[in-house]
C-alpha cells in the first residue's frame, strides 16, 4: 500500500494491518472503537430496495432473492474486506445464519427500531391483492376498490359522512378513497395478513411487492399513497382483524358500511345480513357488492342466500338481500354490474362482474 503511496486504512481493512480480527481497541475513531473493519456489523435492519430500485438485468439473482425479511443487512466490512466492501455505503445482506468474518457492534438507544417494507414473495394471493387495491388498470376497467367507494360517496351526497365502516377491505384502498370525504373510516378484514399490508401503507406511506411474470419470474413494484394522492387522508383510517359475521360491539354508529365482495365468502351470510341494520344510523347507506359465486367451500349450502331453487322458482342472491334486508332498508334505484380484472401473471387475467346494490337504513 505505501509503494502506491497511500496510507494504511486507520481500520483494521483490505489486509493492510494483518489476515485475522484483533482486539476491539486496537484501532480508535473518535469517542469510539472499531466503527470500521475488523468484523462486519449485523443490524437489525433486513435489506429492503431504495426506492426507485430496478433489477439489473445481470444481478437479477443477486438482490432482489434478499428481499424476503430473512437477510439483515451487514455494514462496517471486515479485516479482509477491500474495494466496494470497504466502502462506508455498502450494503451487504445474509442470512442471519452467516458468521464468516462478522460480529457486532452495540448500540443502545430508546427510540423503537423501524422494520422497513420489503417485497412480499411468500403469499401469491396477498401480491395479487396488492396489485389489486394500488396497481395498474388493465384492459380498460377501473381499480375496483377505488370504484367501490366513489359509488359509495355517490350515494352519500346530502348525507352527512362522519363514520364508514370498509368490511371486507381487504388491502384497504377503499378506505383510504371513502376517508376523502369521512371523518372516520374503520377497515375491518378476517385476514391478519391483508389488514398488516393496509396498516404498513397507512403507517409508511408505502408497500412493495413481487409480481409472478412466468413460472418462477417475478417484477417488483412499489407503489405509495402519494402517487395516488391518498397520503393526507391516511391518519383518518384504521384497521383491524374482525368477523363480519361477529363484529365486535364498538363497530357502531356509521353513516356507510361498504361491503365489497364479501357476502359469498362468508360462513354465514345471513347472520350478517339480519344484523348489520345495527351498526348504521338511521339514513345511513349500506353497499353491497358481490359476483355472487357460492361455493360450499366458503360458505355451508344452508347458508347460501341465493343461487338455488326455492318452491320449485329460481331464488338469486338479489332475491335473498330482499328478503333479509327489506324489513330495516329500502333498495336505492336498481342494481348495477361493475367489472374488476385481477391478474394473475402477465398472461393470465381474471375478469369478473360484481353487482352492486344500495341500501338506505330506515328511521327506527
Amino acid at each position: 500500500m505505501e509503494e502506491l503511496g497511500q496510507q494504511p486504512a486507520n481500520g483494521n481493512l483490505h489486509l493492510d494491518h494483518g489476515a485475522s480480527s484483533c482486539p476491539v481497541t486496537r484501532f480508535r475513531h473518535g469517542e469510539w472503537f472499531d466503527v470500521v473493519g475488523n468484523v462486519w456489523q449485523w443490524v437489525e435492519t433486513p435489506t429492503y430496495p431504495f426506492d426507485g430500485f430496478k433489477v439489473h438485468p445481470l444481478y437479477d439473482d443477486f438482490t432482489t432473492p434478499t428481499f424476503d425479511g430473512q437477510h439483515n443487512l451487514i455494514k462496517g466490512g471486515s479485516w479482509i474486506s477491500c474495494g466496494n466492501e470497504a466502502r462506508l455505503a455498502a450494503r451487504y445482506a445474509f442470512r442471519r445464519h452467516f458468521f464468516q468474518h462478522a460480529g457486532f457492534r452495540y448500540i443502545a438507544s430508546d427510540a423503537d427500531a423501524a422494520q422497513p417494507n420489503a417485497y412480499y414473495e411468500s403469499d401469491r394471493m396477498l401480491t395479487e391483492y396488492a396489485e389489486f387495491h394500488f396497481g395498474d388498470s388493465w384492459y380498460g376497467v377501473a381499480n375496483f376498490p377505488k370504484a367501490m367507494a366513489d359509488l359509495a360517496l355517490d350515494a352519500m351526497q346530502g348525507k352527512p359522512a362522519g363514520k364508514a365502516l370498509d368490511l371486507g377491505c381487504a388491502c384497504g384502498r377503499s378506505s383510504f378513497e371513502l376517508a376523502r370525504t369521512f371523518d372516520i373510516v374503520d377497515g375491518v378484514d378476517f385476514s391478519a395478513n391483508f389488514i398488516r399490508l393496509g396498516v404498513e401503507m397507512a403507517e409508511q406511506g408505502s408497500i412493495r411487492y413481487a409480481l409472478a411474470e412466468e413460472g418462477e419470474l417475478v417484477s417488483y413494484h412499489t407503489r405509495t399513497l402519494d402517487e395516488l394522492g391518498l397520503a393526507e387522508h391516511a391518519d383518518k383510517v384504521s384497521f383491524q382483524q374482525g368477523d363480519a359475521c361477529n363484529l365486535k360491539p364498538q363497530l357502531t354508529g356509521y353513516d356507510l358500511v361498504l361491503a365489497a365482495n364479501l357476502i359469498d365468502r362468508l360462513y354465514k351470510p345471513r347472520r350478517f345480513l339480519d344484523s348489520i341494520h345495527e351498526r348504521i344510523n338511521d339514513g345511513g347507506m349500506l353497499v353491497i357488492a358481490s359476483p355472487y359465486t357460492w361455493m360450499e367451500e366458503h360458505t355451508p349450502k344452508e347458508e347460501w342466500i341465493g343461487g338455488f331453487k326455492k318452491d320449485r322458482e329460481n331464488h338469486t342472491t338479489l332475491d335473498g338481500l330482499k328478503e333479509h334486508l327489506g324489513g330495516h332498508f329500502r333498495l336505492v334505484g336498481a342494481p348495477q354490474k361493475v367489472p374488476f380484472v385481477i391478474r394473475e401473471t402477465q398472461h393470465k387475467f381474471q375478469h369478473t362482474l360484481s353487482e352492486v346494490t344500495i341500501w338506505e337504513r330506515l328511521p327506527r
